[in-house]
């Protein structure tokens, strides 16, 4: 089985007047064990050829390839043939067998989506051949997805994905995506130490479930909520997204092209909503702040 944690030992330093719980005494400085969130790159190939290396915590790599494809749309719902995993950092995806054009088509797909560089923890886009290459046309319509949900189940959600975080639990270094029912039952979560790959990681549970498209659903990020992320929300049907941090513009613009809500700062009892508010239950209409958006 994949490590997810790796101990270190660090020196820990306390400076006077510091009361940070499990610290040492103000002033001093100790040797002592600390865990940290593995971080180890993985190798996507198709049909034997190398597509994308992305740098993840190891663990549901099977997950995060088929996620990470059916974000590119490389593949369709019904997903792919198999995923064999060569080796702890090698996973190899055969495609579902089709008519000599179609894989043809797919081979040509996979050539273009090619990632120039390494693809990081950090960023899900970096390497794309071009800008206009970054958008990829979902197949589900978000806007028509008639689900509610009301702001008393989004403000409960980030305690109940902390709650099933076990690595961040021992690290702090992780990031979660979890996908919630209206009601706010959790149905799957996943770390890692990239955020886009947590989100790839979620969808690809679901292809590879059956569950495609996942309307009705509500997936919530433990980090900010980027374009990238918005994307791959709209790419498996998810009408809901929400983010304990800031959107960024682009993000709040593909949301409201695509019909998405989106809700941002979602901390304790408040939260922003920015697209899609006709799908939040509140219990009395809005007003207008006469207060100036701070600068």
């Amino acid at each position: 089985m994949a490590t997810r944690t790796e101990r270190r030992r660090v020196l820990k330093i306390s400076l006077p007047g510091s009361a940070a719980r499990g610290s040492a005494a103000p002033g001093v400085a100790v040797q002592r064990a600390d865990l940290l969130a593995v971080e180890e790159p993985l190798e996507i190939r198709i049909g034997g050829t190398p597509l994308t290396v992305t740098m993840r915590t190891p663990g549901d790599d099977t997950d995060l390839a088929a996620g990470f494809l059916f974000g590119e749309g490389l593949i369709d719902p019904a997903g792919p043939r198999e995923i064999r995993m060569c080796d702890e950092n090698v996973a190899d995806v055969t495609l579902a067998a089709a008519p000599l054009p179609r894989d043809v088509e797919r081979a040509t797909d996979a050539r273009r989506a090619q990632r120039n560089f390494l693809t990081t923890s950090a960023c899900g886009v970096c390497g794309k051949e071009s800008i206009e290459s970054i958008r990829v046309q979902s197949r589900y319509d978000i806007a028509a997805d008639p689900v509610r949900v009301s702001p008393e189940v989004l403000a409960s959600l980030p305690d109940r994905l902390r709650e099933t975080q076990r690595v961040f639990a021992s690290t702090g270094g992780l990031h979660a995506a979890g996908l919630f029912s209206p009601d706010g039952r959790l149905l799957v979560l996943r770390e890692d130490v990239g955020r886009h790959n947590a989100v790839d990681k979620v969808v690809g549970w679901a292809l590879r479930t059956g569950r495609l498209p996942l309307a009705g659903h509500i997936l919530l990020v433990s980090g900010r909520a980027s374009f990238e992320l918005v994307q791959k929300a709209c790419m498996a049907g998810i009408p809901v997204l929400a983010a304990v941090s800031a959107p960024s513009s682009l993000a709040a613009g593909l949301a409201e092209e695509a019909g998405l809500t989106l809700v941002g700062f979602l901390r304790g009892a408040s939260m922003n909503a920015y697209t899609g508010t006709s799908r939040l239950a509140l219990t009395q209409p809005p007003s207008r702040s006469s207060r100036a958006a701070p600068v």
